[in-house]
């Protein structure tokens, strides 16, 4: 069975900074504190927290969405299975001068729905509100 995170956080940025974090290897790499390879183009390959995260990116809409084909890679202790991949989809929305970071996770394995949902605001939201100054 298949399950859905949703999370919504305000990040001190514009969308344009998120998304360029979102997009951009180095800057996700200084937000984070982990290594990455991602680029803002439609249909590259990426590599997230040194492998642990991988996948592609399949819509890229500048300052305001980036959804990714996204799975456990295999630098993760359970990469997951050939073939198997979610969708990640990040909304950026400027509000009260920063940006409404929503996130979307379709299609995520039951077994790994709670570990994710307890792991992105370690690894997304709190990292760009740090990096931003919030």
């Amino acid at each position: 069975m298949r399950k859905t995170i949703h999370q919504q956080a305000l990040i001190p940025a514009t969308p344009g900074e998120v998304y360029r974090v979102l997009t951009d290897g180095e800057r996700f790499a200084a937000a984070t504190g982990q290594p990455a390879h991602v680029t803002d183009r439609e249909g590259d390959a990426f590599s997230l927290f040194g492998g642990r995260v991988e996948g592609r990116q399949i819509e890229l809409v500048p300052d305001s969405r980036v959804v990714q084909a996204w799975r456990f890679g295999s630098a993760h202790d359970s990469p997951w299975e050939d073939g198997v991949f979610s969708v990640v989809r990040f909304t950026l929305t400027a509000e009260d001068g920063g940006t409404r970071f929503v996130l979307d996770h379709d299609a995520v394995p039951a077994r790994w729905h709670d570990h994710l949902e307890g792991g992105y605001p370690t690894f997304y939201q709190e990292p760009l509100t740090r990096y931003f100054g919030g």
